[in-house]
């Protein structure tokens, strides 16, 4: 079954209806056998509507903080396998490599708050970490199990 918001052409009055398919519907509104619940007229058209399509309920997708635990998780990893942590160097390895001193790599670690301006000031491409994507310390890794 298919809700359609539909829009009355002769009163311009809104309301919904069910129909079996979108065939179903074009096929009722050609026999005019649709009508109007204000005025009674049959010369009907479709609103533009988003879709209502909703999760399974095994999926977990209708829990935003489930969602975006699961996002987060990822994000972990990824920048812990593929990033190296360079702790509060960060700034000094980040403006080597801008500089051409030293090969380019992913990185990440911590600065100050005046480090970050300075880096910002010139150019040096970095943005903080949103907090929930920071991953265990290297030093910390052992705290895990």
């Amino acid at each position: 079954m298919i809700r359609y918001a539909l829009e009355c052409r002769d009163c311009e009055s809104e309301f919904e209806a069910w129909f079996a398919s979108s065939e179903a519907f074009e096929k009722q509104k050609d026999r005019h056998l649709i009508a109007c619940p204000d005025c009674g007229g049959s010369d009907i058209r479709k609103q533009i509507m988003a879709p209502s399509v909703r999760p399974s309920e095994k999926s977990g997708a209708s829990d935003p903080e489930r969602v975006f635990g699961k996002l987060a998780a990822k994000a972990r990893q990824h920048i812990s396998e593929n990033y190296d942590y360079v702790g509060d160097g960060f700034a000094e390895e980040a403006r080597s490599m801008y500089y051409g001193e030293r090969d380019s790599r992913p990185i990440w670690g911590e600065t100050t708050t005046e480090e970050r301006e300075s880096l910002k000031e010139e150019g040096v491409p970095a943005a903080p970490l949103p907090p929930a994507f920071v991953p265990p310390k290297q030093d910390d890794k052992s705290k895990l199990n």
